[in-house]
Parts: structure tokens; sequence; C-alpha cells
């Protein structure tokens, strides 16, 4: 296939599985690519790359053969398997619908990838964020292999004390949200399938629905977890801003009592979330990310 993946793609495939791991996925991908091109239909069309696309797949815009137009999501680590199974699940409830599932990749209802809430104003793309997020809560399908909320947190736990290690700096607010976890892991209010990584940015518009979520990482516990990410969302302009440790204790506040979450527990999921993306950022050399993820933390 004659094609560049897109350098946020290949940036972020050498922070997370390394630059050597990097360059054999992307030598092999046009061989990937040919295969989910055939395994999902033999009569699509691709159109071109999505740009920038996302940090862990290949997005190609194609057409199927009555000129439909679809996305195929080509993931860079392990094959999409429970992605496609929340999809399924969700069955366009939401969600961006998926078409189907095959040779590694998924084939997905085509949005509009170039207008997410981002590009509304923060009390519009807030609202409008809770409404779309509310209806992925729902009981997960039987006999499901998702992970719990408390397993994969419980993997970012030893990251987190090696980064305060290295920098007491940041041991208090370590420590703090290792604590906060702790306590909410102890006992969870609900099992629900959650999006796993829910923020403004993974709502696009679409046709049939006027915003639909793409991109889950799915896995089952409370809501107050799912809803944790949004709370930081356009963080720069939060701390750019006066009053922006008020705004963002006022938006936990607000994006509970709106959902009806638990204000506490959403303030702690907000800071193990927040102290967890902060020190992984600083740990790859996304610097500047880190230190506004942390000093966000500190906020809290």
């Amino acid at each position: 296939m004659g094609f560049e993946p897109p350098q946020r793609l290949v940036r972020a495939l050498g922070e997370v599985y390394g630059e050597p791991a990097a360059a054999d996925w992307l030598a092999r991908l046009p061989a990937l690519t040919a295969e989910a091109l055939s395994a999902n239909g033999p009569e699509l069309t691709v159109e071109r790359v999505a740009a920038p696309g996302g940090r862990s797949s290949l997005v190609l815009l194609v057409r199927r053969s009555d000129g439909t137009p679809a996305v195929l999501k080509i993931p860079a680590g392990a094959a999409p398997e429970l992605e496609g199974a929340a999809l399924a699940h969700w069955n366009g409830w939401g969600a961006v619908q998926l078409v189907g599932s095959d040779g590694g990749a998924l084939l997905l209802e085509r949005l509009h990838p170039e207008v997410s809430l981002r590009s509304l104003p923060e009390a519009k793309a807030l609202l409008e964020a809770a409404g779309t997020v509310r209806r992925l809560w729902v009981e997960p399908p039987a006999g499901h292999s998702f992970e719990t909320v408390e397993e994969r947190t419980g993997r970012r736990t030893e990251p987190m004390r090696a980064a305060a290690k290295a920098d007491p700096m940041l041991e208090p607010l370590v420590s703090a949200a290792l604590a906060a976890r702790e306590e909410l892991v102890a006992h969870s209010p609900e099992v629900l399938l959650l999006h796993g990584n829910f923020r403004q940015s993974k709502v696009l518009a679409g046709e049939r629905a006027p915003w639909l979520t793409v991109g889950p990482e799915p896995l089952v516990g409370e809501r107050a977890y799912d809803l944790a990410r949004l709370v930081r969302d356009r963080v720069e302009d939060l701390i750019a801003s006066p009053g922006g440790a008020a705004t963002a204790r006022r938006r936990v506040n607000k994006l509970a009592d709106s959902l009806d979450v638990d204000r506490e527990r959403l303030h702690g999921w907000t800071l193990f979330r927040a102290v967890e993306s902060g020190t992984r950022a600083l740990a790859v050399g996304r610097r500047r990310e880190g230190e506004l993820t942390l000093e966000f933390a500190g906020w809290l």
C-alpha cells in the first residue's frame, strides 16, 4: 500500500512499545493492511489515511462496494477483540457502529473525524459529553472477558511508585493518588461496561446521531472511573486560567451531580487518573504534558 503512517502514530508507538518494536510493526504495516482489507471484504476501496489519526492504530478511510463510506482501523497492539466486543454490545447506542471485525482489524461506520466535541465551547462540549457517555453505561455482556477497574489500575501502580522514587517531589501526589485508589477499589458500587478512555476528542459528529464515541478501551466497573478523564479535558486552558483550580473543582461537582455519580468517588478517581497519566507522560519524555497534568492533580 502506498501511504505513510501519521507521525503522531509513529511517535506514540515508539513511546509505548519501544523503537525496535515500533519499527518492526511499521515495516509489516503494508502486509497487515492488505490482509485486513481482504478479510473485511475485497470490495473495500481505500480513500486515504486519517490524519493526525490515533496513537495506537492506523485508521483508513474506505468505501464499500455500494459506495457507503466506512473506516478500517488496524491496531498496533493486540487484536481488537475487546474493543469489537464492546462496540457490538453497544450496537451503535452512543458509540460508532461496528460493521465487521476480521483480519486483526475493525470495520466501522464512518463519522466525521475532523469534528469532535473539542470544536464546541467548553460548557456545551461537557453537556454533550455527559449525554453521550451515559448511554454507554450498561450491563456488560454475559461471559465477557473485560478486565475490571481494579485490575487495570493495579497494573499502573508500580510505575507510579517508581516515578516517585526517581523524583521525591512527586511522592506526596503519588501517595495521595495510590491511597485514593486503595479506598475506591475496596468497594465498587456498580459493575457496568465502561468506555475506559472517554474524553471530548473521543466523541465525533455523526450522521445517524449528532455525537458518537469512538476508541474505547473497555473494562467493567463504576461510572466515576469512566468520568474521571473527562474532568481534566482542556487542561491547558484550565492551567492558563487565573481561576483554573476553582474551575476544576467545580467541574468535578457539576459532572458528578449531572450524572448522579458520587462526588467523592469522582474526585478520587480524577486524582488517581491524573497522577497516573502525568507520571506516565514524564516517563516517556512528554514533559510539558506531564507537568500540566500533575499541576492539575495538585489542585484537587
